[in-house]
């Protein structure tokens, strides 16, 4: 006797090696304890249980018992083929609208206003684009925010050393690399001379308390900083619904505070205001928002900035894309809001540290950070060799446009195509390779498609009218139209997983399928005939079948697709 069990109930993902069918499940493993029988008698009477389902005969060829338990499936060339033509028809490419969609907050990038953007910021500017990207196209409405840091004490020794050691002429050919200057000039003596750290605590207080010329001051350190942080969204195409930085959340703290006591979620302990968890893994460390000596601490902003999201956009979901280093912070940040009663998903988006090729952190020869803006103009200098070399006959202009879309596109995809919880090795010298897991390789993948469609003079907009149909004849092309059914699953675990590398990963498998299809089947050389011609217009059609899902893959990271390389 089979076991009654719906497929719908049996979660499928394509088996690391071909040879094991193109799907399978290792449900008989998990299922085996509750059953207490073994995984492979569990995996025969699933294979048993299956067959009394006539309409998965039509999608499945057959379906065997493998290894320790495992039940792969073979699908039906002809389905294959049938749902390859459904998906293709598509605009969305066989990817489902959600039955409801949510809103989904993303808190991502949030540099300090008066530094200027270094390696460190790439991460959380990368990701939360990319993650925002998806939830976008998967029909959700998405909220983005840059949560910038431009309120503290720190602006008390940049208003002592815009006083005291301005250069103007540095300010003037780069703003926040002097204000960068003064500020570690004024740092480094407040260490050392005390009567330095209090003058600084004084225009602080002066900032705090409205003081004209300092306030002044500021709102000029944030006016240079937004230019130069735009320069850089810009280039790298990333966008916000909302800038809304420290300064923005500092008036409500008095009163979110003041609540918070009363409903008996925080109190003062040691002259502190701190919400204490007994949570095992909290209770070694209270969560202090305010400090004996009355200052706020960026805890108490964000309770404040929850507070405001809720009642502004009513999410069902927040993102907040930083360091992996802060999850104790945002452990006891999400705990503190659930007991104030709060009813939204909240999920820290860890990442991993960018490393040298020493394996150290990435810093400069000095040992300084790597200016984000330096790193972004050396890989598209080292992208334009590349491109001159490749395409030497070109135009100026359009070898700099492809250089700067095959740079900064490989900078995007070196961050998104590994798990972003891990640290990762950056090599200019590996993302740009073209023969590699890198963002060139895919990018030329897209671009030899186009030079197919050139030199055959084929209309695009009538292969995709006309009512060709998918002919599989070889195995690489029938392998390739399987990977390219896989998008939508692909996508959709990108999103629920918070994980680009998910997309990125799919991609470059499509992309190897796709030259071993390109190196095995012609394309526009073929006999004539009524039967070739059909199988010209179905290896056409799979070859934009491909260049679609590259495009909008590669749009959903960020990343940029060349019409030639």
């Amino acid at each position: 006797m089979g076991v009654d069990l719906p497929p719908e109930e049996i979660v499928l993902s394509a088996p690391r090696k071909e040879a094991f069918g193109d799907l399978a499940t290792n449900i008989a493993l998990s299922l085996s304890n509750k059953l207490r029988l073994s995984p492979k008698e569990i995996a025969e009477k699933i294979r048993q249980g299956l067959e009394k389902y006539t309409d998965l005969q039509d999608i499945v060829k057959n379906v065997e018992v493998a290894g320790a338990g495992f039940v792969n499936f073979r699908l039906n060339e002809a389905w294959v083929e049938r749902k390859a033509g459904e998906f293709y028809d598509q605009e969305r490419l066989g990817v489902p609208e959600p039955a409801k969609p949510l809103t989904v907050v993303i808190d991502f990038s949030s540099p300090n206003v008066a530094k200027p953007m270094h390696v460190g910021h790439i991460r959380s500017t990368i990701i939360g684009d990319a993650l925002g990207r998806i939830y976008r196209f998967l029909g959700h409405k998405v909220i983005t925010d840059n949560h910038l840091g431009d309120w503290g004490t720190q602006f008390g020794m940049l208003i002592v050393g815009y006083k005291r050691f301005l250069d103007k002429e540095a300010l003037a050919k780069d703003p926040l690399g002097e204000l960068e200057h003064i500020y570690q000039k004024v740092y480094n003596l407040a260490q050392q001379d005390e009567a330095v750290a209090e003058e600084a605590r004084q225009e602080h207080a002066k900032l705090q308390s409205g003081h004209e010329q300092n306030l002044a001051l500021w709102k000029e350190f944030m006016q240079w900083s937004k230019m130069e942080f735009d320069k850089i969204y810009q280039r790298l195409g990333v966008k916000f619904d909302h800038t809304l930085g420290e300064s923005f959340y500092n008036p409500m703290l008095g009163d979110v505070v003041k609540e918070l006591k009363e409903k008996g979620i925080a109190r003062e302990s040691e002259g502190a205001i701190c919400i204490f968890f007994d949570e095992p893994e909290l209770a070694d460390a209270p969560f202090i928002i305010q400090r004996r000596d009355g200052a706020w601490l960026y805890s108490a902003t964000d309770l404040a900035t929850i507070k405001y999201r809720m009642e502004k956009f009513k999410p069902d979901l927040i993102l907040y894309v930083v360091d992996i280093r802060q999850r104790l912070h945002f452990q006891q940040l999400f705990t503190a809001v659930r007991r104030w009663g709060y009813e939204v998903r909240l999920e820290h988006i860890g990442f991993g540290t960018i490393l040298g090729e020493d394996r150290t952190p990435l810093k400069t020869r000095e040992g300084g950070l790597v200016r984000l803006e330096d790193l972004l103009d050396e890989a598209e200098k080292r992208a334009l060799s590349i491109v001159n070399e490749q395409n030497p006959d070109l135009s100026e202009a359009e070898r700099q446009d492809i250089a700067r879309a095959v740079g900064l596109g490989a900078v995007k995809y070196c961050d998104l195509s590994g798990a972003r919880q891990s640290d990762y090795i950056f090599s200019f010298n590996r993302m740009m390779r073209l023969d590699g897991n890198t963002a060139p390789y895919l990018q030329y993948a897209y671009a030899r498609i186009q030079s197919i469609f050139r030199k055959g003079e084929i209309n695009i907009a009538k292969l995709r009218r006309g009512n060709g149909k998918f002919l599989l004849q070889e195995e690489s092309e029938r392998d390739l139209a399987k990977c390219l059914l896989r998008f939508p699953e692909a996508v959709l675990s990108a999103a629920s997983e918070f994980a680009p590398h998910l997309v990125s990963a799919y991609l470059y498998e499509l992309s190897t399928r796709y030259s071993r299809f390109y190196e095995t089947c012609p394309v526009l050389t073929s006999s004539s005939g009524p039967s070739m011609d059909g199988l010209k217009e179905s290896r056409l059609m799979l070859c934009d079948y491909v260049a679609r899902v590259l495009k909008l893959g590669l749009n959903l990271l960020g990343i940029e697709s060349i019409e030639r390389m």
